[in-house]
Formats: C-alpha cells, structure tokens, sequence
C-alpha cells in the first residue's frame, strides 16, 4: 500500500511541469482574440444590458442590427410603420408600403389610414347605422300599430286616372328590385357576423355572404342604369312648388283628419326623391363605381378605396332608412298606393283625397288623365253569312 502511494506521487511530481508547459505552448501557438465590441454570441437571451450604449444604436440599418442585436428588426419595422416605401415587384403605386401613412379620418384618433378607416367602420358605420334602421323600424311600428292601414274615406266611382306609365312602372320595378337585393346583401355583410353567424355557423355563413356578394355586384349595374332613367322620368313632377310648403308645415296631415292637399307629388314624396334617390342615390352609385375600380384616370389606393367604403356605407344606410318609410307607405301603409304602381291606375276618389292638386289640373284639362296609349281592345269576329 505504501509503494502504491508512493508510486503516484512521484507521477503527480513528474507530470505536473510538464502538464504546465504543454497548456503554454498551445497559449502561446493561439491567434490573439479580437474584440467584436458587442455580442459574440447568436443566442439572444445572451444580449448584454448595455447593447444601445452605442451613440450610432437608434441610426442603425437592420443588418447592422443583427451584428450586435441577433433577431432584434426594430429598425425595419420602424420603416414600415412609418410608410417607407420597399422593393417590390407588383405594378402598383403603393405595393410596397406595408402600413399606411398616419391619417385623423372624421370619428378616428390619429393613427395610421388602415386603423382609422377600421375606427370609423366599426365604431360609428355599424353601430349608429344600427341604431338608425332600428329607430326607423321602431316609428313604423307604432305608427301602424295606433293608426293602421290609411283607408279611403269615400266611394270609388269606378273613373280611372293613370297615375304612372308603362315606362315609369318598368324603371321603378327594376329600381326598387336592384335596392332590394343590394340593401338586403349589404346589411348581411354589414351585420351578418353579429346576427346571423353565431346562428347558422361559420360554414353556412360563408356560403352565405359569398352567393349574396355576388348579387350585390350584379344587382348594383341594374340599380345606377335605373336609378337615372327615374331620375330622369320623374324629376319635372319632384320640382318643388309653394303649397308643398304648406304640407311640410302641417306634416301632410298625417295626424289629422284630412291629408293636405298636392300636386301629382307631395312635399315628402319630393324630399325623398331629392335626398333620397337624387343625392344618396348618385353618391351609393359613385362609390359603388369606385370601390368596383371601373372610373377611369383614377389611382386606385388603399386610402382611395378606404375612403369610397365610408361614404358608401354612410350613404347607403342614411338611403336604406329613408326608403323604409317610403316602402311601407307603398305597400301596407295606404290603400291603393301598390295598386297604383302595380297596375298604373288609380280611382278618381283616391286621387282627389291624396293629390287634390293633381286631380284639378287634370280635370281642367292641364293633363291628360291618360297619358300612354290605352291598352288595345278585342275587336269582335266577323260574322260569316250563310250562302
């Protein structure tokens, strides 16, 4: 035992000098180290505290970066989000601005366009142009609830007036049928996720809203062609007069006893044609035209189409509500008014009680009472003689 502890010292004596003067020789073959001045390592939990001490830090590009701060891509992200415009291939103004420049839209913070245009969709489109239809719905349910249908108060004498052609009757149907399709498709896509998808799931929905877009872009050329035609049928009778003051005055005696008297149309009648089709009509149609891209001369940019949602989404709101009285008024809201423009006829006694007016001009002989040619009658067959 005592040779054995022996024997290992000796070893420990003899390898040791020798052990020392191999680990100075491989010190002194070794190339100086360099000092990087930053991180050496690509481990980014490694990053030293003092890493932005470097005077040059906020200046620096992103590959610059990437020497000293692995995985840190402030300084590109700062360049996107200022707007700077980078490399691309696509032929497009704006194809390489990731993040818009900033903008203060009417209802949004200053942020940039993509944030505001979503501030002002969905904290004041959607909500408020809720709350118009609901108000809306709202009155005309009370009012149909205390006052009901508004019946004629005489005897039909059986004396027809044509109150609308052919040609009229033809462009308010394919206008009326296009606004159909066109506000029940908008207020799915406006609404839909809110109402309709938590009911019929995500699949249902898709389906959905695909097959009802595709209608809206096909309905909204039918609607902008007929829109002008009953701008251009219908502008001479909508132009105002002195006694549609009076029937704004009293509200057209709706809540009296007895309607004030008009001319072929009445002060409401012609504030809805003139806000309603003429105003909101044209500009739903601009910006239907420009967010479909089909203006020429146009540059057609995010901010471009941001802009053209807004006022399109605005103004087919304010149209959809205004048009809600004007359809229940044509259809359940008074007697005879959808014979009227289903058939193009009206009784001498419904019009002398809702366009007295009217009525005098056309019995002085101002106007026709019937102003397209009659429908053509069955002649009798002749009758064969014996021979």
């Amino acid at each position: 035992m005592n040779k054995a502890l022996s024997l290992a010292l000796l070893l420990v004596l003899l390898g040791g000098p020798a052990l020392a003067q191999t680990q100075a020789l491989a010190a002194a073959s070794a190339p100086a180290a360099v000092d990087a001045g930053g991180i050496k390592s690509q481990n980014i939990m490694e990053v030293k505290p003092d890493a932005s001490a470097d005077p040059g830090y906020a200046k620096q590009t992103n590959a610059e970066r990437e020497k000293v701060q692995p995985g840190n891509n402030a300084p590109m992200w700062r360049q996107v989000g200022a707007g700077a415009t980078g490399y691309t291939s696509l032929p497009t103004p704006e194809a390489g601005n990731l993040i818009q420049p900033f903008v203060q839209y009417p209802g949004s913070t200053l942020t940039n366009a993509g944030e505001a245009w979503r501030q002002v969709r969905n904290n004041w489109i959607i909500p408020y142009g809720a709350a118009v239809m609901l108000i809306v719905l709202g009155a005309i349910a009370i009012f149909y609830w205390r006052k009901g249908s508004l019946p004629l108060h005489g005897a039909e004498t059986g004396r027809k007036i044509e109150r609308f052609t052919p040609l009229e009757r033809s462009a308010h149907w394919a206008n009326a049928i296009a606004f159909c399709v066109l506000a029940v498709s908008g207020l799915v896509m406006a609404f839909g996720k809110f109402v309709i998808l938590p009911v019929v799931g995500a699949t249902l929905f898709g389906w959905l809203t695909f097959a009802l877009k595709n209608a809206h872009n096909f309905a909204g050329p039918v609607f902008a062609v007929s829109l002008v035609v009953v701008i251009i049928t219908f502008a001479r009778d909508n132009l105002p007069r002195a006694e549609d003051l009076r029937w704004l005055v009293h509200g057209g005696g709706l809540f009296g006893g007895k309607e004030i008297a008009s001319h072929r149309f009445n002060a409401g009648e012609k504030v809805l044609f003139w806000a309603g089709v003429f105003l909101l009509g044209l500009v739903v149609v601009g910006s239907g035209l420009v967010l479909d891209k089909l203006l020429p001369s146009l540059v057609y940019e995010r901010g471009t189409m941001q802009i053209a949602h807004m006022v399109h989404a605005a103004a087919a709101m304010l149209m959809m509500a205004m048009f809600l009285g004007h359809i229940y008024m044509g259809t359940i809201g008074m007697q005879g008014a959808y014979k009227a423009m289903r058939t193009g006829y009206v009784d001498e006694t419904w019009a002398k009680e809702h366009h007295e007016l009217w009525l005098d001009d056309i019995q002085s002989g101002k106007i026709p009472a019937q102003r397209s040619a009659p429908p053509a009658t069955a002649q009798p067959l002749p009758v064969r003689q014996a021979v």
